[in-house]
């Protein structure tokens, strides 16, 4: 009779059964291929209950990336899994809604030459997220930047990019992966955006663009574009290097055009040649969606462009990515669909509602200041002031302990002195949830005010 190996006797890199005799109790190793199969339902349990050691997502107020969707929503991308969006000619349907999204997109951002019969009149191409976006965007800079410059005769070999300390992580990989020499601009405590003036300051003739944020990851504001557009308006007619403009609307580019209408930061300001924007933050869709959009055809090199036909079919390619399964693209049309310019206006202004209102609670606790109320887009971030003898760290371990993902962490460049808590409210966090934070904010002040559980100096933080 084969023996089975005890849970007690098990390596420890194994994975074992919670129920002990009811789905067998021979342990799987966890980092090597097992030798044998193992029955499905045993599988998923497996796999199911290691999951139930994640946080729960939902309060998951770290992530800009979105938890919830239409249950519609999840069944079409169930449906869609297999379809891979490289292959426009095999899946033509889904080729035509990616076209009709990229469409959508370009439009809300008010890109030029825009005609509504012709969806070949918009310029851009949906990615696996904002970071790959944010790559083509950098990459089509450093493009049209060496093309001016190797036809004016000049030397080409030292691009260099403007922008600020408070940029995402991916910007940093884009000069370093592209060769490209970062020229970032500092922060200072109580200002946490780049100004017009620093940016003035920085440009010269080897800077193949600025970049502006609609929606910092640090505290949700939003860059002046159009003041940084004016300022690098002004200084190339004076005679000084003519530099464009992207905007890294990751976090802002599906909340501004509903919550802030009449603000001008996209394609109505002409220094602005392209944009990023993550679907899967407010755009509302699982991950990873995200588009990049440029002003008109002149601003992407066909350089770029790349020709394939091996899959049936002349198609132009512009990623880094190549295969990825269809199903995203398909659960942000649905959102497009769905909602609507109505309905993601009035998701927009509840998130906003109820971030000034958990603002305006948390403000009212003693040595909590707020810096950003969530009036922008729906981040709220604040800081601990005076010397109450703890820290944002120590508010942030507590909360997690009551189930609440708040991440704590320190501030960019020239302003590491201030360390902050910032909320991501999203939909399916509810107004009475939020109440229930604010409360909990307060408990774990008062808890700490007494001098217990002081003393944390983890950082966690999310993009």
């Amino acid at each position: 009779m084969e023996e089975t190996m005890s849970e007690s006797d098990a390596p420890a890199e194994t994975l074992a059964p919670a129920f002990t005799g009811r789905l067998g109790t021979d342990p799987i190793p966890a980092l090597r291929l097992p030798k044998s199969e193992t029955d499905p339902e045993a599988t998923y349990q497996f796999i199911h209950d290691e999951l139930m050691l994640d946080g729960s997502s939902r309060l998951n107020l770290a992530t800009f990336v979105t938890t919830w969707m239409d249950p519609q929503a999840g069944r079409l991308m169930a449906e869609t899994f297999d379809k891979n969006m490289i292959d426009k000619d095999e899946y033509p349907a889904t080729a035509e809604i990616e076209t009709r999204c990229v469409n959508m997109v370009a439009a809300l951002f008010h890109a030029e030459n825009l005609d509504p019969a012709d969806p070949s009149s918009a310029t851009g191409v949906s990615t696996i997220g904002s970071s790959e976006a944010v790559m083509l965007g950098g990459l089509a800079l450093k493009w049209r930047w060496r093309e001016a410059r190797r036809a004016a005769g000049k030397d080409a070999s030292k691009p260099n990019l403007v922008l600020g300390s408070n940029v995402q992580v991916v910007w940093e990989k884009f000069c370093r992966y592209f060769d490209v020499e970062p020229k970032y601009l500092p922060m200072e405590p109580g200002r946490y955006v780049i100004t017009p003036e620093q940016v003035r300051e920085a440009v010269d003739e080897n800077t193949i663009g600025v970049v502006a944020i609609l929606g910092t990851t640090f505290t949700g504001e939003l860059e002046p574009v159009a003041e940084i557009a004016a300022a690098l308006d002004e200084l190339a007619a004076s005679g000084g290097p003519d530099v464009p403009l992207h905007v890294d609307a990751a976090s802002g580019g599906f909340v501004v055009p509903f919550l802030h209408p009449d603000l001008e930061w996209d394609f109505r300001v002409p220094r602005v040649v392209s944009i990023n924007v993550s679907g899967h933050k407010y755009g509302m869709t699982y991950p990873g969606i995200g588009f990049v959009v440029w002003r008109s055809k002149e601003h992407l090199s066909e350089d770029l462009v790349f020709r394939v036909n091996y899959l049936g079919g002349d198609m132009p390619t512009f990623t880094l990515n190549f295969s990825r399964p269809g199903n995203q693209v398909i659960g942000q049309y649905y959102n497009f669909i769905r909602l609507g310019v109505a309905g993601y206006t009035q998701i927009m202004e509840t998130l906003r509602d109820t971030a000034l209102m958990l603002s305006k609670q948390i403000s009212e606790i003693e040595n909590m200041a707020i810096i950003t109320d969530g009036s922008a887009i729906p981040v709220i971030s604040f800081e601990v002031t005076g010397d109450p003898g703890f820290t944002v760290f120590d508010i942030s371990h507590e909360l997690r302990a009551r189930g609440f993902q708040v991440p704590a962490y320190t501030m960019p460049a020239d302003a590491e002195d201030v360390a902050v808590l910032r909320i991501v409210l999203r939909e399916g966090f509810s107004r009475d949830i939020a109440h229930k934070l604010g409360e909990d904010i307060a408990d774990v002040v008062g808890y700490l005010r007494e001098g217990v559980g002081r003393g944390h100096t983890d950082q966690a933080f999310a993009h």
